[in-house]
């Protein structure tokens, strides 16, 4: 996962440049869909940590070079985030004292100005040369066993009080305060007023409350979600494991088969000729291609993403390692051959999403029940593993 986050994050950065890879990040359906095509389980809260975690030791060493620092993480390694911050503006002269400022602002607003009953343990800050910045939190809610994270990305905060997050995505489990939005604007004058009055107004007020109700309610007792905005892009992920049609957009799968199947023989004739490259390899490859590519509403099947390499967890299928090397290998050398100024592969690579794009409304192709039994049914001569 590491090798492959590398590889992908580089391409991205050579095609896109620094701020798109931040701006990718910080859409929870590309950073999920991004986890899956890695081979994470599809719908885990782990993609979180996962995708953090590869990035940050895949990029370690090239950071200097590629212009992107990843710091912070799971637990400990997310208390540690000023403290690698400040060892980057060493190495790189970087002013560090505002991006710790805001890597500890933003982890106080979802720890205490959202409080949606999850409770913060991961934090992972992406900052470039530039100064340009993406936070990824995600916060835990222990009864439920359910996840919920939050992206911020630096094109977007104009300020930390005015809905400055790019997506909080995970499902409501009651009423929710959040300061942060534009309508708590009064609320937040009124509890700063309070705080520069002193106690003694407050005791005041609180003394003349009507003592017919001694508890304070469960804020976030358990009942119906509530329901999203109507409009708005929503990430939901199913309770279940396994990958279901419903949860695969099937006429985008069949573009992406029918694109490396065009393509491949057409763009990729000189890789094919390598020992064990093969059309599965290039399929693969295709899936990789929209994560370089794809546009935003692409995503919103992060599961069709699983079907390139399955899931550690077995599902959609076991992970196809030697497949997953093969495709690490294309990768790899596209982006090795670009920096030496021959751009064809990954040219290459670019058409197989261009090419889905075009025939998605018209193609056709095998059941998601089909696809996955021709995987499993191949899956010891691909080196299939889980975990």
């Amino acid at each position: 996962m590491a090798a492959l986050g590398r590889v992908i994050a580089e391409a991205i950065v050579h095609h896109y440049g620094r701020p798109e890879l931040l701006r990718r990040l910080a859409d929870p359906f590309w950073f999920q869909s991004f986890g899956a095509v890695m081979g994470m389980d599809w719908h885990s809260s782990g993609i979180t940590t996962s995708v953090i975690g590869a990035l940050k030791r895949g990029l370690a060493p090239i950071q200097g070079e590629l212009g992107i620092f990843v710091c912070g993480g799971r637990g400990a390694h997310s208390r540690r985030t000023p403290t690698e911050l400040v060892a980057v503006g060493e190495s790189t002269g970087l002013n560090a004292a505002p991006l710790v400022r805001t890597s500890r602002l933003v982890a106080k607003i979802d720890s205490a100005l959202v409080q949606d009953g999850y409770e913060l343990y991961l934090h992972g800050f992406f900052v470039t040369l530039e100064g340009d910045w993406c936070v990824v939190q995600q916060g835990m809610n222990p009864e439920r066993r359910e996840a919920r994270r939050y992206h911020w990305g630096s094109d977007r905060v104009a300020g930390f009080f005015d809905a400055p997050h790019s997506a909080i995505e995970g499902r409501n489990v009651g009423p929710i305060i959040n300061l942060t939005d534009p309508g708590a604007a009064a609320n937040r004058s009124a509890g700063l007023e309070l705080v520069r009055q002193g106690p003694d107004p407050l005791i005041t007020v609180l003394h003349r409350l009507d003592n017919s109700r001694p508890q304070t309610p469960d804020l976030f007792e358990t009942g119906e979600p509530t329901l999203p905005v109507t409009g708005a892009r929503h990430l939901v992920m199913p309770a279940h494991h396994d990958v279901r049609a419903a949860d695969v957009d099937l006429r985008r799968l069949h573009a992406t088969l029918a694109a490396a199947a065009d393509r491949g023989p057409k763009d990729f004739s000189d890789l094919l000729l390598l020992p064990g490259i093969g059309a599965r390899t290039i399929a693969s490859v295709a899936f990789v291609a929209e994560i370089l590519h794809g546009a935003p509403c692409r995503f919103r099947d992060p599961a069709r993403f699983a079907l390139a390499h399955g899931g550690k967890d077995g599902h959609p299928f076991a992970v196809p390692l030697k497949i997953y090397d093969e495709t690490l290998g294309v990768l790899k050398r596209a982006v090795s051959r670009a920096k030496l100024g021959r751009h064809e592969t990954l040219e290459a690579i670019r058409r197989l999403d261009e090419q889905a794009r075009r025939v998605d409304e018209v193609v056709a192709g095998p059941s998601l029940a089909d696809y996955v039994a021709s995987e499993r049914e191949h899956s010891s001569a691909y080196g299939g593993r889980t975990v």
